[in-house]
């Protein structure tokens, strides 16, 4: 795939202006302080967010711990405009990095990385490009670095399934409908991961929010 292949952050439909906005609603900051408490950077660190969006992830971890290195690799330069700019009104620094995620180990470079975080891509993506991401993070990891995903996993009540249905509308039934089945504990599996455990879930009007963390070997 390349950068002109990808769905962008807010979706098919909607400009990158509204991405933070909606996700706003997803009961965001809750979940994003989830996955840093799981990230839990150390001075020294190398954190890799890939598909970084507007940036708020990689800036709340570089506020967490201001020692460690942490780099947001994005496809859309419009979207990493929009992280710049959040970083600098922050007062942080974030390495941003262009460039798809099933890239990412050439971008970042093969086991550099103690940490790789994602949040809200793998849903928008084929499952041979959910592959190819999970893929390539676990190259970017050094061993026994760890993996956190933070994104739509089973959707396992009525509810939760009705509420999805928004997502799919902005970003397609045959891309998000995998990880509506829970197909993501498998995959990050077959990418080589040890330890996969879906740690959190959180309830959204948007459908349930999983986080997942794994190591690699």
């Amino acid at each position: 795939m390349n950068e002109r292949t990808f769905t962008p952050a807010a979706g098919r439909f909607a400009p990158v202006r509204l991405y933070d906005p909606v996700v706003a609603l997803t009961r965001e900051r809750l979940w994003r302080s989830l996955a840093a408490m799981h990230v839990a950077p150390r001075p020294e660190d190398v954190v890799v967010d890939v598909g970084c969006g507007t940036g708020s992830l990689a800036v709340l971890l570089n506020r967490v711990e201001p020692r460690a290195t942490v780099i947001g690799v994005d496809p859309d330069p419009e979207t990493l405009a929009v992280a710049r700019r959040k970083a600098a009104v922050a007062g942080g620094t974030v390495d941003w990095r262009l460039g798809m995620g099933d890239a990412v180990a050439a971008i970042v470079g093969a086991g550099t990385a103690d940490t790789v975080v994602s949040s809200l891509v793998l849903h928008q993506c084929p499952v041979p490009m959910k592959r190819a991401v999970l893929a390539s993070m676990h190259e970017t990891l050094r061993p026994g670095g760890k993996l956190v995903i933070a994104d739509y996993g089973k959707q396992r009540t009525a509810a939760m399934r009705l509420a999805f249905r928004f997502v799919q509308l902005a970003d397609g039934k045959a891309d998000t409908q995998p990880n509506a089945d829970g197909i993501l504990p498998r995959l990050i599996a077959e990418a080589g991961f040890h330890d996969v455990r879906e740690s959190e879930t959180v309830a959204t009007v948007t459908g349930s929010l999983s986080l997942y963390v794994a190591r690699r070997p």
